[in-house]
């Protein structure tokens, strides 16, 4: 590859990179607001339309409303958008309600394959915080998520975050902000709202990560109401926070599949991993690098098989003195992680669901020589404690229940956000009608959308039509642990495609300055 080669791929990386993070945290639409007259569960609908796989479908968009707090009689009004996509088939089956990961993201934006569109009207209801009004912002924990001294998981680091929560908390609250709305029990009544607004008898869900803890006390509220539940990246009570050493066993599942891959004399991913970040340089370049916000990469980086290998690869760089790739993965997180989430909605669901008080997170949460340890669940709970305001949900809410709707769980097996093993262990033994699919060496969500599309079609439409999931058509689909970039080489070329711009820049101005001292020269000169 010659140097010009270089030079371009490098541009279009630097050029994606940003758009990428433009089109992930791009304003959603409009704020929706309450109609003038309007009372709670009220809905206002128009004609419109949705494209999906290249087909248009006729749809309905409009607006829900419901009350902030449904525990306070005197409640305001708030406004959440709605858009229900028509089945193809004029005399569909029973709708599907989906119901996004997060918390912290949009439940609007959902693009469901045509295929699950046949017999299926499909229906989006904003959540609450994130697509309605009002929205929990807290640009004060996004200042706050960069750090204070060059490691975002020090000690005055996380005081930092947990004090920027608080002040979220309380600018929100004065702002008119009943937190106390913000919980999972409101976003399942928002749910069963539209689902009485819209005229249905009964509904299906189709839930992902955070969405399938909502599917879980939904069957557990308006058991009457559903008929059939997918989950996809299971998440069961007490989850929204990662134990350490959960993701180092994750790490040392991964690093046997390189090993039976790479053969005996494959370098020992785990000790690498360890090494690393025990003792992480501070700098590459001009470039620094912050070990916190490396290894949150590394850990949203493993969700997927796809970019799994891309961490291994970086680490396994660094261990042999090339720590170029951390430097870049340090630069992704200031680029994209600080707005990836609405925050005080993240924060506001979170905490209400798994918080516990008197729980010292902080100490529990760090763990000496651990591989990579929990470094997102650190940020998050060890800056949590005692600075966002402790409004929890019933502890009805907050536990297993049994059910008798039909429900499929699906995972990955090196799925890093929601092992498979919880979803195997504590939450199908309480499904009298419950079904558990563990799709070897896949990840988080996106794994499950992104490979074997004819198998995943089997999967949903054979548990939607029949209440039992065919998974015949899957196929063992072993680790390629190949990267598809490299972040080492990427950084590189970043900073030769720096280079190159300054010297650019020096050069234009070497030239402007030079042509004003010729014309000055010569005008001196002038009699």
């Amino acid at each position: 590859m010659n140097h010009k080669t270089i030079i371009i791929i490098g541009a279009a990386a630097v050029a994606a990179l940003a758009l990428a993070g433009w089109y992930l945290f791009r304003p959603k639409g409009s704020a929706v607001t309450v109609p003038q007259g309007a009372h709670a569960g009220d809905i206002f609908l128009k004609p419109c339309t949705a494209k999906t796989d290249g087909i248009k479908f006729a749809a309905d968009c409009g607006t829900l409303v419901v009350p902030e707090n449904r525990a306070d009689p005197a409640a305001r009004l708030i406004a959440l958008p709605v858009k229900r996509i028509h089945a193809s088939n004029p005399a569909p089956a029973e709708p599907i309600f989906h119901l996004e990961g997060g918390p912290g993201q949009s439940n609007i934006t959902f693009n469901p394959p045509a295929w699950l569109l046949a017999d299926h009207d499909i229906v989006l209801v904003g959540y609450r915080g994130v697509d309605g009004t009002p929205k929990l912002d807290c640009p004060e924990f996004v200042r706050a998520a960069r750090g204070v001294d060059g490691n975002l998981l020090s000690p005055a680091s996380l005081d930092a975050a947990g004090a920027a929560m608080a002040a979220c908390a309380s600018r929100l609250q004065q702002q008119g902000v009943d937190l106390g709305g913000y919980t999972i029990p409101e976003v399942v009544e928002d749910m069963e709202s539209a689902r009485q607004a819209l005229g249905y008898a009964r509904i299906d869900l189709l839930s992902e990560s955070y969405g399938t803890r909502v599917a879980q006390i939904y069957a557990y509220m308006h058991p009457g109401s559903l008929l059939r539940s997918a989950m996809i990246g299971v998440n069961p009570p007490g989850h929204f926070l990662w134990q350490p050493q959960v993701v180092d066993a994750q790490v040392a599942c991964y690093a046997d599949l390189w090993q039976q891959a790479a053969g005996p004399t494959a370098p020992d991913l785990v000790a690498a991993m360890r090494h690393v970040n025990a003792d992480m340089p501070r700098r590459w370049l001009f470039l620094s690098i912050d070990p916190g916000k490396v290894q949150i990469i590394a850990f949203v980086l493993l969700y997927h098989r796809s970019t799994a290998p891309m961490v291994f690869d970086t680490y396994l760089a660094a261990e042999k003195g090339d720590p170029s790739g951390l430097a870049l993965m340090s630069l992704a997180y200031n680029l994209l992680m600080p707005k990836m989430m609405t925050w005080g909605e993240f924060f506001a669901i979170g905490s209400s669901a798994d918080y516990e008080p008197g729980r010292d997170y902080r100490a529990e949460l760090t763990r000496p020589g651990a591989v990579l340890g929990s470094p997102m669940s650190l940020l998050i709970w060890g800056s949590a404690a005692g600075h966002w305001p402790p409004i929890q949900m019933a502890d009805e809410y907050r536990q297993v229940h049994p059910s008798d709707v039909e429900t499929l769980l699906v995972s990955g097996s090196v799925d890093f956000s929601t092992p498979a093993q919880f979803a195997e262990q504590e939450l199908l033994p309480s499904l009298r009608k419950g079904q558990h699919v563990v799709i070897a060496e896949q990840g988080h969500v996106n794994d499950f959308w992104g490979f074997q599309p004819e198998a995943r079609q089997r999967l949903l439409t054979s548990f939607y039509a029949t209440g039992t999931a065919d998974a015949s058509l899957y196929k063992y689909l072993p680790m390629d642990f190949k990267p598809a970039m490299r972040f080492p080489t990427l950084a590189k070329v970043l900073v030769a495609v720096s280079a190159l711009l300054l010297l650019g820049l020096v050069w234009t101005v070497w030239i402007i300055l030079h042509r004003i001292v010729r014309r000055y020269v010569g005008l001196a000169k002038q009699p």
